[in-house]
Protein backbone atom coordinates (compact mmCIF):
# COMPACT_ATOMS: atom_id res chain seq x y z
CA UNK A 1 0.00 0.00 0.00
CA UNK A 2 1.45 3.28 -0.96
CA UNK A 3 2.38 5.45 2.40
CA UNK A 4 0.06 8.39 2.96
CA UNK A 5 -2.93 6.65 1.71
CA UNK A 6 -5.93 6.44 4.56
CA UNK A 7 -6.53 3.07 5.92
CA UNK A 8 -10.27 1.96 7.13
CA UNK A 9 -9.97 1.45 10.62
CA UNK A 10 -9.98 -2.29 11.36
CA UNK A 11 -12.12 -4.23 14.06
CA UNK A 12 -15.69 -5.32 15.25
CA UNK A 13 -16.57 -1.89 16.28
CA UNK A 14 -15.61 -0.54 12.84
CA UNK A 15 -17.91 1.94 11.33
CA UNK A 16 -16.74 1.56 8.05
CA UNK A 17 -18.83 2.27 5.10
CA UNK A 18 -20.41 -0.39 3.37
CA UNK A 19 -21.51 -0.10 -0.36
CA UNK A 20 -24.67 -2.19 -1.08
CA UNK A 21 -25.12 -2.82 -4.70
CA UNK A 22 -28.13 -0.14 -6.02
CA UNK A 23 -31.13 -1.86 -6.95
CA UNK A 24 -32.10 -1.09 -10.50
CA UNK A 25 -35.74 -0.44 -11.56
CA UNK A 26 -36.46 -2.00 -14.32
CA UNK A 27 -37.12 0.06 -17.90
CA UNK A 28 -40.86 1.47 -18.10
CA UNK A 29 -42.27 -0.27 -21.52
CA UNK A 30 -45.25 1.04 -23.24
CA UNK A 31 -46.99 -2.20 -25.28
CA UNK A 32 -46.44 -1.95 -28.75
CA UNK A 33 -50.50 -1.94 -29.63
CA UNK A 34 -50.60 1.62 -27.28
CA UNK A 35 -47.56 3.12 -28.61
CA UNK A 36 -48.37 2.80 -31.85
CA UNK A 37 -52.11 4.35 -31.57
CA UNK A 38 -50.54 7.38 -29.98
CA UNK A 39 -48.26 7.81 -33.00
CA UNK A 40 -51.38 7.23 -35.32
CA UNK A 41 -53.33 9.47 -33.09
CA UNK A 42 -50.69 12.56 -32.48
CA UNK A 43 -50.63 12.02 -36.98
CA UNK A 44 -54.51 12.09 -37.30
CA UNK A 45 -54.52 15.57 -34.77
CA UNK A 46 -51.54 17.24 -37.00
CA UNK A 47 -53.39 16.49 -40.26
CA UNK A 48 -56.85 17.60 -38.60
CA UNK A 49 -54.94 21.09 -37.65
CA UNK A 50 -53.69 21.38 -41.01
CA UNK A 51 -56.86 20.78 -42.58
CA UNK A 52 -58.45 23.15 -40.24
CA UNK A 53 -55.83 25.85 -40.53
CA UNK A 54 -56.30 25.64 -44.28
CA UNK A 55 -60.01 25.94 -44.76
CA UNK A 56 -60.43 29.25 -41.88
CA UNK A 57 -57.66 30.52 -44.46
CA UNK A 58 -59.94 29.48 -47.33
CA UNK A 59 -63.30 30.70 -45.45
CA UNK A 60 -61.02 34.34 -44.64
CA UNK A 61 -60.43 34.64 -48.24
CA UNK A 62 -63.85 34.00 -49.12
CA UNK A 63 -65.02 36.14 -52.17
CA UNK A 64 -60.95 34.77 -53.86
CA UNK A 65 -62.28 30.76 -52.73
CA UNK A 66 -65.30 31.21 -54.36
CA UNK A 67 -64.00 33.01 -57.56
CA UNK A 68 -61.36 30.32 -57.96
CA UNK A 69 -64.09 27.49 -57.25
CA UNK A 70 -66.66 28.50 -59.44
CA UNK A 71 -64.07 29.08 -62.54
CA UNK A 72 -62.97 25.27 -61.79
CA UNK A 73 -66.61 24.29 -61.60
CA UNK A 74 -67.27 26.48 -65.17
CA UNK A 75 -64.39 25.42 -67.20
CA UNK A 76 -64.82 21.56 -66.88
CA UNK A 77 -68.60 22.32 -67.26
CA UNK A 78 -68.13 24.52 -70.85
CA UNK A 79 -64.83 23.22 -71.97
CA UNK A 80 -66.07 21.28 -74.80
CA UNK A 81 -67.24 24.15 -75.84
CA UNK A 82 -64.04 25.95 -76.37
CA UNK A 83 -62.26 22.71 -77.02
CA UNK A 84 -64.21 22.20 -80.35
CA UNK A 85 -63.90 25.91 -81.36
CA UNK A 86 -59.93 25.53 -81.13
CA UNK A 87 -60.32 22.00 -82.76
CA UNK A 88 -62.15 24.16 -85.67
CA UNK A 89 -59.12 26.33 -86.09
CA UNK A 90 -60.49 29.56 -83.96
CA UNK A 91 -58.03 31.36 -81.93
CA UNK A 92 -57.61 30.14 -78.20
CA UNK A 93 -58.87 33.89 -77.14
CA UNK A 94 -61.45 34.08 -79.04
CA UNK A 95 -62.77 29.76 -78.16
CA UNK A 96 -62.54 30.79 -74.34
CA UNK A 97 -64.57 34.46 -75.21
CA UNK A 98 -67.47 32.18 -77.06
CA UNK A 99 -66.98 29.70 -73.95
CA UNK A 100 -68.31 32.26 -71.29
CA UNK A 101 -70.59 34.10 -73.59
CA UNK A 102 -72.23 30.52 -73.97
CA UNK A 103 -72.39 30.17 -70.47
CA UNK A 104 -73.74 33.72 -69.58
CA UNK A 105 -76.47 33.22 -72.33
CA UNK A 106 -77.63 29.67 -70.59
CA UNK A 107 -77.46 31.35 -66.94
CA UNK A 108 -79.73 34.70 -68.66
CA UNK A 109 -82.18 33.27 -71.02
CA UNK A 110 -83.88 30.98 -68.31
CA UNK A 111 -83.49 33.57 -65.88
CA UNK A 112 -85.01 36.52 -67.95
CA UNK A 113 -87.97 34.00 -69.30
CA UNK A 114 -88.89 33.35 -65.08
CA UNK A 115 -88.98 36.77 -64.35
CA UNK A 116 -91.12 37.83 -67.22
CA UNK A 117 -93.98 35.04 -65.98
CA UNK A 118 -93.43 35.92 -62.57
CA UNK A 119 -94.51 39.44 -63.09
CA UNK A 120 -97.10 38.72 -65.37
CA UNK A 121 -98.53 36.22 -62.80
CA UNK A 122 -97.80 38.16 -59.43
CA UNK A 123 -101.30 39.72 -59.22
CA UNK A 124 -103.04 36.45 -59.75
CA UNK A 125 -100.33 34.42 -57.68
CA UNK A 126 -100.86 37.13 -54.43
CA UNK A 127 -104.75 36.75 -54.55
CA UNK A 128 -104.33 32.56 -54.59
CA UNK A 129 -101.81 32.71 -52.02
CA UNK A 130 -103.99 35.06 -50.05
CA UNK A 131 -107.12 32.74 -50.11
CA UNK A 132 -104.78 29.69 -49.66
CA UNK A 133 -103.84 30.77 -46.36
CA UNK A 134 -106.94 32.18 -45.68
CA UNK A 135 -108.27 27.78 -46.00
CA UNK A 136 -105.09 27.09 -43.87
CA UNK A 137 -105.97 29.32 -41.17
CA UNK A 138 -109.40 28.43 -41.44
CA UNK A 139 -108.78 24.78 -40.95
CA UNK A 140 -106.51 25.11 -38.36
CA UNK A 141 -109.52 26.88 -36.18
CA UNK A 142 -111.55 24.69 -36.79
CA UNK A 143 -109.92 21.29 -37.54
CA UNK A 144 -109.29 18.45 -35.45
CA UNK A 145 -106.29 20.48 -34.12
CA UNK A 146 -108.44 22.98 -32.30
CA UNK A 147 -105.91 25.82 -32.58
CA UNK A 148 -106.86 29.33 -31.14
CA UNK A 149 -106.80 32.53 -33.27
CA UNK A 150 -104.33 33.75 -30.83
CA UNK A 151 -101.71 31.08 -31.05
CA UNK A 152 -102.00 31.46 -34.58
CA UNK A 153 -101.36 35.16 -34.57
CA UNK A 154 -98.07 34.41 -31.86
CA UNK A 155 -96.77 31.97 -34.49
CA UNK A 156 -97.22 34.09 -37.41
CA UNK A 157 -95.61 37.11 -35.40
CA UNK A 158 -92.73 34.92 -34.56
CA UNK A 159 -92.05 34.07 -37.81
CA UNK A 160 -91.91 37.54 -38.96
CA UNK A 161 -89.83 38.39 -36.68
CA UNK A 162 -87.14 35.55 -37.28
CA UNK A 163 -87.16 36.62 -41.01
CA UNK A 164 -86.82 40.28 -40.06
CA UNK A 165 -83.58 39.54 -37.92
CA UNK A 166 -82.05 36.81 -40.39
CA UNK A 167 -82.65 40.05 -42.68
CA UNK A 168 -78.55 41.86 -42.66
CA UNK A 169 -78.45 45.04 -42.41
CA UNK A 170 -78.09 48.04 -45.20
CA UNK A 171 -74.29 48.17 -45.13
CA UNK A 172 -73.62 44.57 -44.29
CA UNK A 173 -76.27 43.76 -47.06
CA UNK A 174 -74.44 46.20 -49.48
CA UNK A 175 -70.58 44.71 -48.48
CA UNK A 176 -72.41 40.78 -49.00
CA UNK A 177 -73.61 42.29 -52.77
CA UNK A 178 -70.41 44.37 -53.44
CA UNK A 179 -68.42 41.39 -52.64
CA UNK A 180 -70.48 38.83 -54.41
CA UNK A 181 -70.11 40.83 -57.81
CA UNK A 182 -66.78 41.21 -57.24
CA UNK A 183 -66.53 37.42 -56.48
CA UNK A 184 -68.50 36.89 -60.04
CA UNK A 185 -66.26 39.49 -62.29
CA UNK A 186 -63.06 37.71 -60.59
CA UNK A 187 -64.50 33.89 -61.44
CA UNK A 188 -65.27 35.23 -65.40
CA UNK A 189 -61.70 36.52 -65.67
CA UNK A 190 -60.23 33.03 -64.19
CA UNK A 191 -62.50 31.58 -66.39
CA UNK A 192 -61.27 33.36 -69.53
CA UNK A 193 -57.64 31.89 -68.66
CA UNK A 194 -58.28 28.78 -67.57
CA UNK A 195 -59.76 28.37 -71.02
CA UNK A 196 -57.48 29.96 -72.89
CA UNK A 197 -54.34 28.93 -71.29
CA UNK A 198 -55.01 26.11 -68.79
CA UNK A 199 -52.59 23.59 -70.55
CA UNK A 200 -49.56 26.31 -70.34
CA UNK A 201 -50.66 26.75 -66.24
CA UNK A 202 -50.48 23.32 -65.59
CA UNK A 203 -47.47 22.00 -67.65
CA UNK A 204 -45.54 25.38 -65.98
CA UNK A 205 -47.24 24.15 -62.00
CA UNK A 206 -45.25 20.91 -62.84
CA UNK A 207 -42.67 22.23 -63.70
CA UNK A 208 -41.71 24.24 -60.91
CA UNK A 209 -42.07 20.71 -58.52
CA UNK A 210 -38.74 18.30 -57.87
CA UNK A 211 -38.66 15.99 -60.92
CA UNK A 212 -38.84 12.40 -58.86
CA UNK A 213 -42.04 14.20 -58.34
CA UNK A 214 -43.89 14.77 -61.29
CA UNK A 215 -44.85 12.09 -61.84
CA UNK A 216 -46.90 10.83 -58.93
CA UNK A 217 -48.84 14.77 -59.25
CA UNK A 218 -49.40 14.48 -63.12
CA UNK A 219 -51.40 11.64 -62.29
CA UNK A 220 -53.19 12.76 -59.39
CA UNK A 221 -54.29 15.97 -61.62
CA UNK A 222 -55.35 14.59 -64.68
CA UNK A 223 -57.74 11.67 -62.17
CA UNK A 224 -58.58 14.85 -60.05
CA UNK A 225 -59.89 16.74 -63.18
CA UNK A 226 -60.89 13.49 -64.70
CA UNK A 227 -63.34 13.10 -61.85
CA UNK A 228 -64.14 16.59 -61.81
CA UNK A 229 -65.64 16.87 -65.05
CA UNK A 230 -67.54 13.78 -65.18
CA UNK A 231 -68.94 14.83 -61.72
CA UNK A 232 -70.10 18.95 -62.68
CA UNK A 233 -71.20 17.59 -66.82
CA UNK A 234 -73.26 14.36 -64.85
CA UNK A 235 -74.56 16.31 -62.02
CA UNK A 236 -75.59 19.09 -64.32
CA UNK A 237 -77.54 16.65 -66.67
CA UNK A 238 -79.56 15.36 -63.87
CA UNK A 239 -80.03 19.06 -62.46
CA UNK A 240 -81.19 19.66 -65.92
CA UNK A 241 -83.56 16.77 -66.14
CA UNK A 242 -85.10 17.12 -62.46
CA UNK A 243 -86.07 20.63 -62.72
CA UNK A 244 -87.60 19.74 -66.09
CA UNK A 245 -89.34 16.74 -65.11
CA UNK A 246 -90.86 18.87 -61.82
CA UNK A 247 -91.50 21.83 -63.58
CA UNK A 248 -93.61 20.05 -65.98
CA UNK A 249 -95.29 17.97 -63.57
CA UNK A 250 -96.38 21.34 -61.68
CA UNK A 251 -97.34 22.98 -65.24
CA UNK A 252 -99.77 19.62 -65.86
CA UNK A 253 -100.86 20.01 -62.23
CA UNK A 254 -101.74 23.51 -62.57
CA UNK A 255 -99.67 25.02 -59.94
CA UNK A 256 -98.64 28.79 -59.92
CA UNK A 257 -94.95 29.59 -60.80
CA UNK A 258 -93.84 26.22 -61.92
CA UNK A 259 -91.08 27.63 -63.78
CA UNK A 260 -89.53 29.06 -61.38
CA UNK A 261 -89.91 26.15 -59.19
CA UNK A 262 -88.68 24.43 -61.62
CA UNK A 263 -85.27 26.24 -62.01
CA UNK A 264 -85.37 26.03 -57.73
CA UNK A 265 -85.22 22.14 -58.23
CA UNK A 266 -82.41 22.83 -61.06
CA UNK A 267 -80.35 24.60 -58.63
CA UNK A 268 -81.19 23.05 -55.81
CA UNK A 269 -79.82 19.51 -57.14
CA UNK A 270 -76.14 20.66 -56.94
CA UNK A 271 -76.56 20.12 -52.97
CA UNK A 272 -76.97 16.44 -53.48
CA UNK A 273 -79.81 14.93 -50.94
CA UNK A 274 -80.66 18.45 -48.69
CA UNK A 275 -81.21 20.52 -51.83
CA UNK A 276 -83.97 17.97 -53.71
CA UNK A 277 -85.81 17.79 -50.16
CA UNK A 278 -86.03 21.39 -49.86
CA UNK A 279 -86.99 22.29 -53.22
CA UNK A 280 -89.34 19.59 -53.29
CA UNK A 281 -90.84 21.21 -49.81
CA UNK A 282 -91.10 24.19 -51.44
CA UNK A 283 -93.11 22.89 -54.40
CA UNK A 284 -95.33 21.26 -52.04
CA UNK A 285 -96.15 24.41 -50.10
CA UNK A 286 -96.83 26.41 -52.64
CA UNK A 287 -99.24 23.66 -54.21
CA UNK A 288 -100.36 23.44 -50.85
CA UNK A 289 -100.84 27.66 -50.49
CA UNK A 290 -101.85 27.61 -53.67
CA UNK A 291 -104.34 25.22 -54.56
CA UNK A 292 -105.11 23.43 -51.85
CA UNK A 293 -104.46 20.04 -50.27
CA UNK A 294 -105.41 17.60 -53.22
CA UNK A 295 -102.71 19.16 -55.70
CA UNK A 296 -100.32 19.26 -52.57
CA UNK A 297 -100.78 15.36 -52.53
CA UNK A 298 -99.98 15.59 -56.40
CA UNK A 299 -97.19 17.45 -56.15
CA UNK A 300 -95.43 15.37 -53.75
CA UNK A 301 -96.20 12.28 -55.63
CA UNK A 302 -94.35 13.82 -58.54
CA UNK A 303 -91.57 15.24 -56.70
CA UNK A 304 -91.23 11.52 -55.06
CA UNK A 305 -91.36 10.01 -58.87
CA UNK A 306 -89.22 12.26 -60.12
CA UNK A 307 -86.30 12.20 -57.32
CA UNK A 308 -86.42 8.25 -56.80
CA UNK A 309 -85.96 7.89 -60.87
CA UNK A 310 -82.97 10.67 -59.89
CA UNK A 311 -81.29 8.56 -57.56
CA UNK A 312 -81.98 5.01 -58.51
CA UNK A 313 -81.66 5.02 -62.63
CA UNK A 314 -80.40 8.80 -63.98
CA UNK A 315 -77.18 9.01 -61.89
CA UNK A 316 -76.01 5.24 -62.13
CA UNK A 317 -76.56 5.78 -65.84
CA UNK A 318 -74.86 9.14 -66.52
CA UNK A 319 -72.19 9.43 -63.55
CA UNK A 320 -71.52 6.16 -63.68
CA UNK A 321 -70.99 3.68 -60.35
CA UNK A 322 -67.09 5.04 -59.99
CA UNK A 323 -67.94 8.51 -58.80
CA UNK A 324 -71.46 7.46 -56.64
CA UNK A 325 -70.57 7.75 -52.98
CA UNK A 326 -72.68 6.15 -50.56
CA UNK A 327 -75.62 8.30 -49.04
CA UNK A 328 -74.07 8.77 -45.77
CA UNK A 329 -70.79 9.90 -47.00
CA UNK A 330 -73.08 12.37 -48.98
CA UNK A 331 -74.73 13.69 -46.18
CA UNK A 332 -71.82 14.21 -44.02
CA UNK A 333 -70.28 15.79 -46.36
CA UNK A 334 -72.79 18.57 -47.30
CA UNK A 335 -73.51 18.80 -43.86
CA UNK A 336 -69.84 19.24 -42.79
CA UNK A 337 -69.37 21.59 -45.58
CA UNK A 338 -72.47 23.57 -44.61
CA UNK A 339 -70.70 24.43 -41.32
CA UNK A 340 -68.11 25.41 -42.58
CA UNK A 341 -69.06 26.98 -45.77
CA UNK A 342 -72.08 27.86 -45.94
CA UNK A 343 -73.93 26.89 -49.57
CA UNK A 344 -70.87 27.53 -51.12
CA UNK A 345 -69.71 24.68 -48.86
CA UNK A 346 -72.39 22.47 -49.45
CA UNK A 347 -71.95 22.62 -53.02
CA UNK A 348 -68.13 22.23 -53.64
CA UNK A 349 -68.15 19.40 -50.45
CA UNK A 350 -69.42 16.44 -52.51
CA UNK A 351 -67.12 16.83 -54.99
CA UNK A 352 -63.77 18.01 -52.87
CA UNK A 353 -64.67 14.26 -51.46
CA UNK A 354 -65.24 12.34 -54.83
CA UNK A 355 -61.80 13.75 -56.23
CA UNK A 356 -60.04 12.67 -52.79
CA UNK A 357 -61.74 9.65 -53.02
CA UNK A 358 -60.91 8.87 -56.84
CA UNK A 359 -56.57 10.42 -56.63
CA UNK A 360 -56.13 8.13 -53.70
CA UNK A 361 -57.67 4.99 -55.16
CA UNK A 362 -55.50 5.78 -58.62
CA UNK A 363 -52.10 6.66 -56.55
CA UNK A 364 -52.90 3.30 -54.56
CA UNK A 365 -53.14 1.33 -57.87
CA UNK A 366 -50.15 2.37 -58.86
CA UNK A 367 -48.05 -0.40 -56.81
CA UNK A 368 -44.60 1.55 -56.77
CA UNK A 369 -43.34 -1.62 -55.31
CA UNK A 370 -43.68 -3.56 -58.33
CA UNK A 371 -43.43 -1.15 -61.23
CA UNK A 372 -41.56 1.61 -59.36
CA UNK A 373 -42.74 5.44 -59.96
CA UNK A 374 -44.57 6.44 -63.04
CA UNK A 375 -42.03 8.43 -65.23
CA UNK A 376 -42.41 12.26 -65.13
CA UNK A 377 -44.08 13.62 -68.42
CA UNK A 378 -41.11 15.74 -70.01
CA UNK A 379 -41.27 19.46 -69.85
CA UNK A 380 -41.99 20.00 -73.53
CA UNK A 381 -45.19 17.79 -73.22
CA UNK A 382 -48.16 19.74 -71.99
CA UNK A 383 -50.31 18.04 -69.06
CA UNK A 384 -52.88 15.41 -70.49
CA UNK A 385 -56.09 17.00 -70.67
CA UNK A 386 -59.70 15.30 -69.45
CA UNK A 387 -60.34 13.62 -72.73
CA UNK A 388 -56.75 12.46 -72.91
CA UNK A 389 -53.88 9.37 -72.30
CA UNK A 390 -55.18 7.60 -68.89
CA UNK A 391 -52.78 7.22 -66.02
CA UNK A 392 -50.71 4.09 -65.84
CA UNK A 393 -52.54 1.17 -63.90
Amino acid sequence: MASGEPTAPQGKGSTAARVTPSRERPPVTVPPGLRNTAVVGASLLVIAAAIYLVVIVLVRLAPLTLAVVAALLMAALIGPVSSGLRRLGTPPWLAALAGILVLLGAIALPFTLITNRVVNEWSSLRRQTEEGLDRVRQWLLEGPLSVSERQINSTVDGLIRTLREALPDPVGGATAAAQGATSALLALVLLFFLLKDGEKMARWALSQLPRRHRGWVAVAAVEGWRTLVAYIRGTFLVAVIDGVGIGLALVIIGVPLALPLGLLTFVAAFIPIVGATVAGAVAVLVALVSNGLGDALLTLGAVLLVQQAEGNLLQPVIQGRSLRLHPAVILIAVTAGTLLGGIAGAVVAVPVTAITYRVTMSLRALKPEDNGPPSPPPDTEPMPAAGGPKPPE
